[in-house]
């Protein structure tokens, strides 16, 4: 079965599927997206992705492509459309398309909104959490409103980059203060020796992760204690447990950063309990 993707109103093969050539996500990277998980079926923490999108859109001006109802139905109908029952649904929205300029177009210009599902190998997903994944740490070379989802990630893009050719799955960036922001696709997180968790406000130099804001639900649950504040790379390595989180990821032990292993080099034990109840309070709609 060939996939299918959703631009401007129509649904089309994904081999098909394209924008204007002038298309301000094209030219100046001006637009944003978001990845949602697609869990037995159901989209997971729906609300909140719509959330951020809404508000990444409006720090940079540019329109819903449509009221949130028909986004809603449009990405359950590109999900069943391409048959995904675990995998993820990605939706981009740019400024749209006009002559190439650096100042924004008619305000009346239609944003450009694109939609494609795919699926993941839940099972090869989990065999990779299993054993946990690597990271290395680079300065933090990227704009500083990182707080916004935008399609501009080259520098996420090179260190991710950097990252497979030394081995690993994830960079860590480090800010001018030495003290670890997030990964080029993820949020950053330690456990302590106390058992607290331990991860970067997300009012300076990272993203408000969705994955992240609903571990945050499941530690209070779970009467766990949480903390808010930097901390340097030296912190993380001698933390007892490593982490990263994303809508792709869920909640992915890190046993080794840079050249240093993590306790014992596996999997801790607190981070995969947390794992696998990160569903029991996601939100999940269908």
């Amino acid at each position: 079965m060939s996939r299918i993707a959703y631009v401007n109103g129509v649904y089309v093969p994904l081999r098909d599927a394209s924008v204007h050539v002038e298309d301000r996500g094209f030219q100046f990277a001006d637009g944003v997206y978001e990845v949602c998980e697609v869990f037995a079926g159901q989209l997971v923490d729906e609300t909140r992705h719509l959330a951020r999108l809404k508000r990444s859109l409006d720090e940079l001006g540019i329109r819903m492509p449509a009221g949130e109802g028909a986004l809603k139905v449009i990405l359950r109908e590109t999900i069943r459309r391409n048959r995904v029952r675990e995998g993820v649904v990605y939706f981009q929205v740019t400024r749209g398309a006009a002559r190439r300029d650096f100042v924004f177009p008619a305000a009346d210009t239609p944003p450009t909104l694109v939609v494609i599902a795919r699926s993941v190998d839940r099972a090869k997903l989990e065999a990779g959490a299993a054993k946990g994944v690597s990271v290395i740490t680079l300065p933090d070379n990227r704009w500083e409103r990182v707080d916004i989802k935008s399609t501009g990630l080259l520098p996420n893009a090179l260190a991710r980059q950097r990252a497979k050719e030394r081995g690993a799955k994830e960079a860590w960036f480090i800010d001018k203060e030495g003290y670890v922001t997030e990964g080029a696709a993820s949020n950053a997180w330690i456990i302590t020796r106390e058992n607290t968790l331990l991860t970067r406000p997300a009012e300076t130099g990272i993203l408000r992760g969705v994955t992240r804001t609903t571990l945050f639900d499941l530690a209070r649950r779970d009467n766990l204690l949480v903390s808010e504040r930097p901390f340097t790379v030296a912190e993380a390595k001698a933390a007892k447990e490593v982490f990263l989180t994303a809508a792709s990821q869920l909640i992915m032990p890190v046993v080794r950063i840079d050249d240093t292993v993590i306790g014992d080099g596996t999997p801790g034990a607190l981070t995969t309990r947390l794992r696998a109840r990160f569903h029991d309070v996601a939100e999940r709609s269908l």
